[in-house]
């Protein structure tokens, strides 16, 4: 779980997540940011309601030290607690290297290693209430 700026809405809940090959992000939190959701068009690919189309500046890090690319969201419209989930296409956009162990992330930035910690009661929290959400949808 990291926090990074997506469209200059900081998201507090994002999974970066390496065995995705998507990068996701969900109706209602582009809602939430003023997006125009009419503009998307439906996919025809195999993944359950995947609408391409949203490519969103997302940043890492501060003012002193960032890290900033475009990403290619694809807009799942399926429910989870997360705000968006990144996967394998970001990882190589920011030449990231994830720590699983020490809930760590880190990438180059203009002024050496940027490292981004994730949060351990927020990663419990968002986990425990996706096991809820797949429990009620069984």
């Amino acid at each position: 779980m990291v926090s990074p700026v997506v469209s200059q809405v900081r998201l507090a809940k994002v999974l970066f997540d390496g065995d995705s090959a998507l990068d996701i992000i969900f109706p209602s939190m582009l809602e939430s940011m003023g997006y125009d959701m009419t503009s998307l068009v439906p996919s025809d690919q195999a993944f359950y309601s995947i609408i391409p189309g949203a490519t969103l500046l997302v940043i890492f890090g501060t003012r002193d030290n960032y890290c900033t690319e475009y990403i290619n969201f694809e807009v799942a419209e399926f429910e989870t607690c997360y705000h968006a989930i990144l996967g394998r296409p970001s990882l190589t956009k920011f030449m990231a290297i994830p720590n699983h162990k020490y809930l760590l992330l880190k990438m180059p930035a203009p002024k050496g290693v940027l490292s981004v910690y994730g949060g351990l009661q927020t990663s419990y929290a968002c986990e425990t209430k996706n096991i809820e959400l797949s429990d009620t949808l069984e």
